[in-house]
């Protein structure tokens, strides 16, 4: 009886803590607003399509008046590599690839709004393939992709800028790096498709440099699970692991726009953030697939905040390229124009 009126009330207290901490989780998580995202996804369903094909003609023109022309154009071919002459497997191809008028909702629905919020602009009766979803392979025939891995043939894996209410995040840090504590910090799931954080959690867990918690139960580690830190609770360390998941890792785009740096293992796979592009030590911390170099890494950066606050400048001048809004748009419609150009040529 002693046991339960002490066990009890302290269960009680324990849960009313972590309801209190989800609730202001939610409240300041820092994360994009879904509600306005799918109001305004919805806004541009109904949109007359005379009216979007008519303002795709004008945004295109904008394309040869602009200084940056030659950059808005690798960034195209980087996202698409199609070209006249890149071969398609015709059967395959007629068999999965549909007329954009007909494609159905897709599970998560992010992606469809967004893959359509671009191809609006242009004929319903092109055909595509948009493959939803964390991908991580090469499809068999040229498809739209939300992500793709960072191998040499990866030319049928067309990138668009999908679920980017999720991952395309950018904050404003006004906390210098100087100011911010010398550990790294990480929060994230885990799962049978992320080996590479289970990893870093079995060699790091407890460590004085680093502050690493899962956000999920593990059943091997339950002692792991801590509730999830808002965005600016993660500011106030000075390295942020950004260790990929599914496919990449969602928040190395706001971690890039902060004064703190983005900790990783070499990247295996990219989005419309262009990971591939990125280099180490000089965007990012690059640390050993195997974590066991972190403590020495991060020292070496306590010790040099001047190449320290370098990597965050350089990282600030990448992610620049990415909050022009005009400009994003008109590169996604050149994307889509290429891929709709090679694929419906002939078909």
């Amino acid at each position: 009886m002693i046991f339960l009126t002490i066990f009890v009330p302290l269960r009680a207290k324990q849960a009313n803590i972590m309801d209190k901490r989800k609730i202001y989780y939610l409240l300041h998580s820092g994360k994009n607003n879904n509600l306005k995202y799918y109001i305004r996804s919805y806004l541009h369903e109904l949109t007359p399509r005379w009216f979007t094909r008519w303002q795709a003609s004008r945004i295109l023109e904008e394309l040869n008046k602009r200084e940056d022309r030659d950059d808005i154009l690798r960034r195209v071919a980087y996202y698409n590599r199609l070209t006249a002459d890149s071969p398609i497997d015709e059967s395959r191809w007629l068999s999965e690839a549909i007329k954009v008028k007909d494609q159905p909702m897709t599970g998560q629905s992010s992606y469809y709004h967004d893959a359509m919020e671009i191809a609006r602009y242009f004929s319903t009766e092109y055909k595509w393939v948009l493959v939803p979803g964390d991908t991580i392979h090469v499809p068999a025939v040229p498809s739209i992709v939300k992500s793709r891995p960072l191998v040499d043939n990866n030319i049928n894996s067309i990138v668009l800028k999908l679920d980017k209410n999720r991952h395309f995040l950018f904050v404003n840090d006004y906390k210098s790096w100087r100011e911010k504590r010398d550990i790294a910090i990480f929060r994230g799931d885990l799962g049978f498709y992320k080996p590479n954080r289970d990893l870093f959690m079995k060699r790091w867990v407890g460590h004085p440099m680093v502050d690493a918690a899962s956000t999920n139960r593990s059943e091997e580690h339950p002692e792991w699970q801590k509730g999830k830190l808002t965005i600016g609770e993660h500011l106030d360390y000075k390295f942020i692991m950004s260790l990929e998941g599914n496919d990449v890792a969602s928040n190395l785009k706001w971690v890039m726009s902060s004064n703190s740096i983005a900790v990783t293992p070499r990247l295996r796979r990219e989005t419309w953030f262009m990971e591939g592009t990125l280099i180490p030590n000089y965007h990012y911390i690059e640390v050993r697939e195997d974590f066991e170099d972190l403590e020495e890494r991060l020292t070496y950066y306590i010790n040099h905040p001047d190449e320290a606050e370098a990597i965050i400048r350089h990282a600030h001048e990448y992610v620049r390229q990415f909050q022009d809004a005009k400009r994003e748009r008109l590169i996604s419609l050149l994307v889509l124009k290429r891929y709709f150009d090679v694929t419906n040529g002939s078909h």
